[in-house]
C-alpha cells in the first residue's frame, strides 16, 4: 500500500480572510479561532423566505456558518452551554446558499459530506467561499472542546435547539477538513474521479463465482449503489 499523503495542518482565525481562503489546499486541516455561527434551514428560510432582519449585524457574527445541530443546556444561573456540535448533511441547503452567501457576506461553510462541485463552482466561487468538512456523530463532543462559551443564541423558542441561530466563542475549533477549495474543486470528487479509474483493476484475474444470488452481477455498469 503506498504511503498516505501529508495533510497540511492550519489554524485560522475568524473572520477569515480573502488571503486565508485563496491559501487553502484541499485535504488542508483546519482549526479555527474566533466567532462562528450556526445557520441552516430554520433561519435561512425566516430571513431569506420570510424577510425577517437578521438578529445582529453580520459584522457581530463572524463570516463562519456552521451547518449542525447543537447539544445545548441551560445553567443554574440561566446563562446557556454547548458541548457538542453534530454537523448535518449540507447538500439539503444548496438552493439557499446563492442568496445567503450575497446577504450574510458568509466565506466559510462547515458541514457534513459537502455539496456537488457544480454548486461549489456556481454558488461558492462567485462568492469566494470553500467548504470544510467533518463528520457527524463521531465527532460532535471533541468539536464541543473548542468550543469556550455561548455569545447569543438568537430565535431559540422560536425554531428550537437545532434551528436557531447560535453565535459560539471557539478556540482550536477542529479538526475539519478542507472540501472544496477557492476554485470550486471537491475532494470527495476528486478521490472518487481516482478510485473510479483505477477500480477495474481490483476485478482483473479474479474467477467468476459459481453460484450467484437473484440479481447478483458481475458487470460494473449494472451495479445500484
Amino acid at each position: 500500500m503506498g504511503k498516505a499523503p501529508e495533510r497540511k495542518t492550519v489554524r485560522l482565525k475568524t473572520p477569515v480572510t480573502d488571503e486565508a481562503l485563496a491559501a487553502l489546499e484541499l485535504g488542508d486541516v483546519v482549526y479555527l479561532d474566533g466567532l462562528i455561527y450556526t445557520a441552516r434551514e430554520g433561519v435561512y428560510k425566516k430571513i431569506l423566505a420570510d424577510g425577517a432582519a437578521p438578529p445582529a449585524p453580520f459584522t457581530e457574527l463572524g463570516n463562519v456558518n456552521f451547518h449542525c445541530s447543537p447539544a445545548a443546556a441551560e445553567q443554574e444561573d440561566g446563562s446557556l452551554t454547548v458541548s457538542a456540535v453534530t454537523a448535518t448533511a449540507s447538500f439539503r441547503f444548496s438552493k439557499w446558499m446563492k442568496d445567503w452567501f450575497a446577504a450574510s457576506g458568509a466565506k466559510m461553510v462547515i458541514g457534513k459530506g459537502g455539496m456537488s462541485e457544480e454548486d461549489y463552482k456556481n454558488l461558492f466561487v462567485p462568492a469566494g467561499a470553500v467548504y470544510l468538512t467533518t463528520v457527524g456523530y463521531g465527532t460532535g463532543a471533541l468539536l464541543g472542546r473548542g468550543i469556550r462559551q455561548v455569545k447569543a443564541a438568537h430565535w431559540l423558542d422560536e425554531l428550537g435547539i437545532a434551528q436557531a441561530m447560535w453565535v459560539l466563542e471557539v478556540e482550536k475549533f477542529g479538526p475539519l477538513l478542507v472540501e472544496s477549495d477557492h476554485a470550486g474543486n471537491s475532494l470527495f470528487e476528486r478521490n472518487n474521479r481516482e478510485i473510479n479509474a483505477g477500480i477495474d483493476k481490483l476485478y482483473e484475474g479474479l474467477k467468476k463465482p459459481s453460484l450467484q444470488r437473484f440479481g447478483e452481477t458481475d458487470d460494473r455498469e449494472q451495479e445500484l449503489i
